[in-house]
């Protein structure tokens, strides 16, 4: 019993000591000044902002009818589901529970923070303040409005802020030490990031930059509470459960 306190004792003042990573606060609000100056841009004129002619041209190649098949298949649905409640109950409450758990209660905070941060506030209060609208209906051109039921304001895309959300933040608690997981969610992450932007633009629902900016918002608050929360996430690191002897 002793020695466990006394190793809890010793985690507790190493995470103390170690300083916080800087460059994630650093880059973390940068890509939130990209998004504001982008929001800026887009809402000075949300019809035709300075994206749109890539915008066009984006949807023109990717987009799909409601004849197609594509939009409704598993891949596409899965993305579909990622950034609504399905997604958001699992970061919410299952990933919590469970970090809770398992005696990381301090990381469960971290995941919640985030999931309010990012898809709750900032992605809302960005499409309410910029409302753009979202592709419409083009019968002469051949193109389709959004296949599936979509919310108000088309910026920033509020599915890509929660995939980059996502891809961070278990990122972040992934211990350092284990390299190769990191690694392996590191290109887990991106495709769960690049999948959004496709799925997006494929039902019609966002223009390319907005999801674009969607990814960078998600990815700026997240790393922004990492730095927040890091010396209670080294705390986590490794902790085991209480019942198996663990202390919190």
């Amino acid at each position: 019993m002793s020695e466990a306190l006394t190793g809890v004792r010793a985690e507790h003042a190493e995470s103390v000591r170690v300083p916080r990573a800087n460059g994630l606060l650093i880059t973390g609000i940068l890509l939130l000044i990209v998004l504001a100056i982008q929001a800026l841009l887009v809402a000075a004129n949300p019809a035709a902002p300075w994206t749109q002619s890539v915008d066009d041209a984006w949807r023109a190649l990717v987009g799909v009818g409601p004849d197609s098949g594509v939009h409704t298949g598993p891949p596409a649905m899965f993305f579909q589901y990622l950034g609504e409640l399905p997604g958001f109950a699992v970061m919410f409450i299952p990933l919590p529970a469970v970090l809770t758990i398992v005696g990381r209660w301090r990381s469960a905070l971290f995941v919640i923070a985030v999931q309010l941060a990012g898809p709750g506030l900032v992605s809302q209060l960005i499409k309410n303040l910029v409302n753009r609208p979202r592709p419409a209906t083009d019968a002469a051109a051949g193109l389709y409005g959004p296949l599936f039921t979509v919310d108000h304001g088309s910026f920033p895309s509020g599915h890509a802020v929660s995939a980059a959300a996502i891809a961070i933040t278990v990122f972040a608690l992934i211990p350092p030490t284990r390299r190769r997981m990191r690694v392996a969610w590191g290109v887990v992450g991106a495709l769960l990031m690049i999948g959004i932007v496709w799925q997006r633009t494929l039902i019609n629902a966002h223009w390319l930059s907005d999801t674009i900016s969607g990814l960078i918002a998600g990815t700026g608050v997240a790393l922004v509470l990492w730095w927040a929360f890091q010396p209670w996430l080294r705390r986590d690191y490794g902790r085991r459960p209480g019942f198996l002897g663990s202390r919190p």
